[in-house]
Formats: structure tokens, C-alpha cells, sequence
């Protein structure tokens, strides 16, 4: 006979308990047990319980290397006829054999009904490092369980691919979103969609009346910077620090050579740049930027009320003034062909010429990041690489247990949006300038020219030649984020892979890379994105671009989306007017009727006031509630992680305090683990 000592841990969330009754069965190397009961008198497995158990098997089946779980309604309850299946959560086992020490048990899952759990001690493991055959076929059948419920499917052609559910009520427990966050934010867009209805704005079809009826709207949700945005947003530096610290923080790059297609000549400049010098001089210099939006040049355009809407391809020249001067715009073009019927506005032309002209890049960068900087580069390839952790990593593989905080409700929120914004007839397609054929058109064109670089915030950097412009918190911020994500990554791949050798014999490593080159970038080796991974330093670099992609780029682009569109002039989702040909038409009642119709306004500025907020149940980088991890030394690189972002928290808390505006979407206790909403 031998005592086995169990402990089991039940989750704390909402509806975590379960009525029903447990067992275990151990498998060591020496055989199994038959099924152990666990039971007390009265109610086991509350929630947040943690409770201990005695149980007696026939034999010791020697070392332990599984343990099963196994979950059945109590007999009473079968009586009743059937019932809805109860879940329970359970946090985490731990097994202390007749002699030995106590084997810890990371579980951190929902088990819905009926049914078992199959867990192992919570040592990580690679392929290579498990040479016992029941363990090499627990992993395999786990992988074809989960390669099963969790399937690829092509949304719209040209797109990364992703799960095939049709709706959130399809997903299992384990990928939903809780209670709490379900709740949340279902209570939030029933106040915001109630509010703008009673003001009656959500049903009006016409233009506005007035750019100050449009404040109804900024003072449904103020903050310090929607407020700032309103106060600033005709200003030209405000403008131009939007390509720094705004909602798109991605497309300003060193300009060395003028376009051939953008022919700024030094006499249009000249009022800006000042004497004594030129653009050829100041391009030498490396004081001129560039914003192209040439993606955007013959993208479908959308029909919002029974009316065409226009979109335009800027150009955006930009003066990085001396010292620490401000960042301001030099001469727009509002199409990739320069002519008579393309002119190039300056800040010297008339008021409303050129606040028009600055609208229309907005509306343009409105365009490309929804689309692309938001939707593909976070959501819809971030998907990926949660799928891809999902079928092809095992839960004891070190990268499982690495990535899995970062995998968090990003299959729910992106279900959901592809029930309720970018699906026909929903948001996307009902109230911005390019709809869902635009949206679908442009996400193509992108992924025809994604780069790995793109999605590495260091290459990035230096592609644009943006390493030394100044007041570029994004940059600043991003890379102190980046540096402490690759020191964790670098010491926990340090612990499981000794050479590189053992990157390139880890059989799931290279299915999950493959996996994501295939199903996220198509198999297009032009991207750069890598198939295989042959080096530690490679899969360093891989892992850090998928945490930073999952977390801090998310909430870069993705937290401001109601600072910088509640006053819907500074970023308008679409156009009502086609682009001026010609100077000295533009006037205050031309640039409203150009601007988006009320009830469009309000469709968009609701939903990203939904998508800019996290519903509760948050999980901040760097905190790890579900310790997957039990090992001694990967533990101690969490914790030196943890105090390198808290250090980075408090100098950028420090430099905030020095700034009219704060930046504050890449601190990281604002920074949800993953994209979740």
C-alpha cells in the first residue's frame, strides 16, 4: 500500500467551484493507480480553495511522471436528468509521494463537464529532453487534442489566417473571456450607445451643424488628453508630434531625397526653414522627415448613408527645428501625382487650405493605422502566434510557459471582432471612409510588403533613421521595453537551450515558427520573417518581437484611440468631399461638410472608446499570477524582469511630470500582458 499526499488548488474567479466530484490517477514509470477519489465530508473544491487529501494506492507505481485528473458529476445529480455541465478551475496540484519530495503541478485551466486533465510536474521541458515513452506520447496526444479544437481558417483572402469559430459563444473556457470582463464591457457599450442616442446623435444621418455641436460628443468621456487635443489640434506641432507620440507612431522615417513625385521647391519652404539655408542643405543636415501614405492611393472607398466617401494619399515633408525645437510640417501633397490638380499646401496659405489639407493626412493615418498598424500588426498576427503557440507547443515546453501570458482572451476579442466590427454591415463597413473592401484591400496591399524588421522595434528604428530625433517617446519608451523583454527572454532560453543545437533539434520550436511563417505571413519568404531558427540569438530575438508585438506595440497604438478621436476633427474616419484641386476654395462650411456625417462619427468614436480601455480583469506586463514556471532559476529572472520594468515605470512617471502632454500608453503597468481587447 502507498500514501500519496494531495494537495489541490481551485481558482478564485467567478464560478471557479464545482459540485462535482474528483479523482486522480498517478502514472509513474513503474505503472498507474486506479482511480483515487478525493473526497471530505461536506463541499470540496470552493472557490479559492486550497485543500489537502490522503490517498492509498495498491502499489507505489515508482517515480512520478503524470497525473491524471478526472472530473464526474456526483451520482445524486445524475438522478436529476441532465443538467447544464458545471466548470471548475483548477489552479494547480501538488503530489507528495511516499518518499520524495512534494512534485508541483501547474494546471491553470478550465474543465468544463465531464472529463479529464492530463498534467505533468511543472519542470519545463523542450521535445529533445523527454526520453520516457509515456511522456513523449502524452505530448503528442495533447498537441492533436488541441491542433483539434483549435483550426485555421481564411477570413478574407490575402489576410493572415485565423481561428475557425464563427462566434465567441463557440470558444472553450479556457480562450473567453471571464465573467467580470464579459460583463464589463458589455455594461460600457449599453451606457455609451444609450448616452449618444438620447443626445440624438446616433441616428442623425446629416453633417454637423457646428464644430462646437461636435463637443457634445468630447464631453461624453473627457480626459486631460482629449481636452489637450481639443485646445491644440489646429496647431501645426501638435500635428506633427502625432507621428512621434500619436496613435500611429510608425511612419516617420529620415528623409535624405525628395521624391521625385513630391516637388517641394526651397521658395515654399523658405517662410519655415528661414534664411541661410535649404531644403537640399537641411536634407544633408538630416532635419527633414517624411509621412507616405501612398498605400492609400486608389484604395476602394466606402458609401456611408447613401453617399460616396473619398480618401486621399498624402505626403507630409516635416522640419525637425534646431535644438530641441519643435517638429513641424512643411508642405503637403494630397496625392502620390504631383500637377495642377495636386498642389502642394503650405503653412503660408490660408487658414482653412491648409487646416483642410492637414485633415485629410489625418484622415489618411486614421486609414492606415486602423487597418494596418492596429488591426494586422497587433491583432491579426498576434492571433497567429497564439495559435500557433496553441497547437504546436505542448504546456510543459519552456516557450508554452513563457508565451502564455501573452496568449490571454486575444482568440475572444478577435472573435468578436469579426462578429461586430470588421464583418458587413458592423462598424467597419457602416461608418468609416473605406469599409470593410477598403479595409480587406489595404490589409492585401500591407501584407504583400510586410517585413520582419517591421515587427523588431530595434530594426525599425534604424530603418526610418528616427534614432535621434527628439521627443520621440514611442522610440524612447519602446526600446527601454524591448531591452528588458529580450534580458528575460535571453536568460530563460539561456536555462532550456544550451547551444544552438538545441534550438535546431526542438522539433515543436520549429513547427510553431513554421507554423506562424505559413498561416500568419503566408509563406512569403520576401517578408524576412524566418521558417526555421538555427541560433539562440534568432530565437531571442524571435520570442522578444512576439511579447513586444502582444503587449507594449498593442498598447502603443491601441490605448490612445479615444484621446486622439473624441474630438473627431484631429482623426476622421472618413470624407465626405473629395480632396480640394485647387487653393483658395476651402472655408469653416466646406471643411464641416467634409468631415464625416453624425451618425458615423458616433458608430466610431463608441467603438474606440471600447477598444481603448481594458473591461477589468487585467493582467499588466511582467505580472504572473499562474506561476507556470517552477523552477528556481527561471523564477528568479521573472523577478529581475519585474524590477527592471518597475524601473522603467518610474523614469518615465518622472519624465511625464515635465511634459504638458504625458505619454503614457508604454508604462508598463498600463500595458496588458496581451491584446484583449
Amino acid at each position: 500500500m502507498a500514501k500519496y499526499r494531495v494537495r489541490v488548488s481551485t481558482g478564485e474567479a467567478f464560478g471557479a467551484g464545482t459540485w462535482d466530484k474528483m479523482s486522480i490517477t498517478i502514472v509513474g514509470t513503474q505503472g498507474e493507480t486506479p482511480r483515487l477519489p478525493l473526497d471530505h465530508l461536506g463541499k470540496e473544491f470552493t472557490v479559492g480553495a486550497e485543500e489537502d487529501f490522503e490517498v492509498k494506492s495498491p502499489q507505489d507505481v515508482g517515480p512520478v511522471l503524470l497525473l491524471r485528473v478526472h472530473k464526474a458529476p456526483p451520482a445524486l445529480l445524475l438522478l436529476l436528468g441532465p443538467l447544464a455541465p458545471d466548470a471548475w478551475f483548477c489552479r494547480s496540484f501538488q503530489l507528495t509521494p511516499p518518499r520524495g519530495s512534494p512534485l508541483r503541478f501547474p494546471a491553470y485551466q478550465w474543465l468544463e463537464g465531464a472529463g479529464s486533465l492530463v498534467l505533468r510536474e511543472g519542470a519545463a521541458k523542450v521535445s529533445w529532453a523527454d526520453h520516457h515513452p509515456k511522456l513523449q506520447q502524452q505530448r503528442r496526444e495533447e498537441l492533436q487534442a488541441r491542433q483539434e479544437m483549435y483550426r485555421w481558417k481564411t477570413y478574407q483572402p490575402g489576410w493572415p489566417h485565423c481561428l475557425d469559430m464563427e462566434t465567441v459563444k463557440d470558444l472553450d473556457l479556457n480562450t473567453k473571456y471571464s465573467v467580470v470582463k464579459s460583463t464589463n464591457l458589455y455594461l460600457r457599450a449599453q451606457s455609451a450607445f444609450a448616452e449618444l442616442k438620447i443626445k440624438g446623435l446616433l441616428d442623425r444621418k446629416g453633417s454637423w451643424r457646428s464644430l462646437s455641436e461636435m463637443e457634445m460628443v468630447l464631453n461624453f468621456q473627457k480626459t486631460p488628453a482629449t481636452e489637450y487635443v481639443f485646445e491644440h489640434w489646429q496647431e501645426d506641432a501638435f500635428f506633427a508630434s502625432q507621428f512621434l507620440n500619436g496613435l500611429n507612431p510608425v511612419l516617420i522615417h529620415r528623409c535624405r531625397r525628395l521624391p521625385e513625385n513630391f516637388p517641394v521647391t526651397d521658395a515654399m519652404v523658405a517662410p519655415v526653414l528661414g534664411p541661410g539655408t535649404s531644403l537640399q542643405a537641411e536634407l544633408e543636415r538630416g532635419s527633414l522627415f517624411l509621412v507616405d501614405h501612398g498605400i492609400l492611393s486608389g484604395v476602394r472607398t466606402n458609401v456611408i448613408n447613401g453617399r460616396p466617401q473619398f480618401s486621399a494619399a498624402p505626403m507630409t515633408l516635416l522640419y525637425q527645428c534646431p535644438g530641441h525645437g519643435p517638429l513641424l510640417p512643411l508642405a503637403i501633397q494630397l496625392s502620390q501625382t504631383p500637377g495642377p490638380n495636386s498642389p502642394i499646401f503650405l503653412p503660408s496659405d490660408d487658414k482653412w487650405d491648409w487646416l483642410l489639407a492637414k485633415t485629410w493626412v489625418r484622415n489618411a493615418d486614421f486609414s492606415v493605422h486602423e487597418a494596418l498598424t492596429h488591426l494586422l500588426q497587433t491583432h491579426l498576427l498576434s492571433e497567429v502566434f497564439v495559435l500557433a503557440t496553441l497547437r504546436q507547443l505542448p504546456r510543459c515546453h519552456p516557450l508554452f510557459k513563457l508565451l502564455v501570458p501573452h496568449t490571454r482572451y486575444t482568440l475572444h476579442i478577435n472573435t468578436l471582432a469579426r462578429e461586430l466590427l470588421i464583418t458587413p454591415k458592423r462598424v467597419v463597413d457602416r461608418s468609416t471612409g473605406l469599409g470593410l473592401r477598403g479595409f480587406s484591400e489595404l490589409i492585401q496591399r500591407s501584407m504583400e510588403q510586410l517585413n520582419y524588421s517591421v515587427l523588431c522595434l530595434p530594426e525599425d528604428i534604424r530603418a526610418r533613421g528616427v534614432e535621434d530625433i527628439p521627443g520621440y517617446y514611442y522610440r524612447d519608451d519602446g526600446m527601454q521595453i524591448w531591452g528588458a523583454v529580450e534580458h528575460f527572454v535571453s536568460e530563460i532560453i539561456g536555462i532550456y537551450y544550451p547551444s544552438d543545437v538545441s534550438v535546431c533539434n526542438d522539433s515543436e520550436l520549429q513547427a510553431w515558427v513554421w507554423e506562424i511563417f505559413s498561416k500568419g505571413f503566408l509563406g512569403r519568404e520576401s517578408s524576412g520573417l524566418p521558417s526555421s531558427l538555427e541560433t539562440r540569438e534568432a530565437l531571442v530575438q524571435y520570442v522578444t518581437m512576439v511579447i513586444f508585438n502582444c503587449s507594449a506595440k498593442h498598447s502603443a497604438v491601441g490605448s490612445g484611440q479615444f484621446d486622439y478621436c473624441a474630438w473627431m476633427p484631429n482623426l476622421p474616419p472618413s470624407m465626405q468631399l473629395p480632396p480640394p484641386t485647387s487653393k483658395g476654395q476651402a472655408s469653416l462650411e466646406g471643411f464641416i461638410a467634409t468631415l464625416p456625417p453624425v451618425n458615423a462619427s458616433c458608430d466610431v468614436i463608441i467603438a474606440l472608446w471600447l477598444l481603448s480601455k481594458e473591461p477589468g480583469d487585467q493582467r499588466p506586463l511582467g505580472t504572473y499570477p499562474e506561476e507556470h514556471f517552477t523552477e528556481e532559476a527561471s523564477r528568479q529572472s521573472i523577478a529581475a524582469f519585474q524590477s527592471h520594468l518597475a524601473q522603467i515605470s518610474q523614469d518615465i512617471r518622472v519624465r511625464n511630470q515635465g511634459l504638458v502632454l504625458p505619454y503614457t500608453y508604454l508604462d508598463p503597468p498600463l500595458i496588458e500582458s496581451s491584446i484583449s481587447i
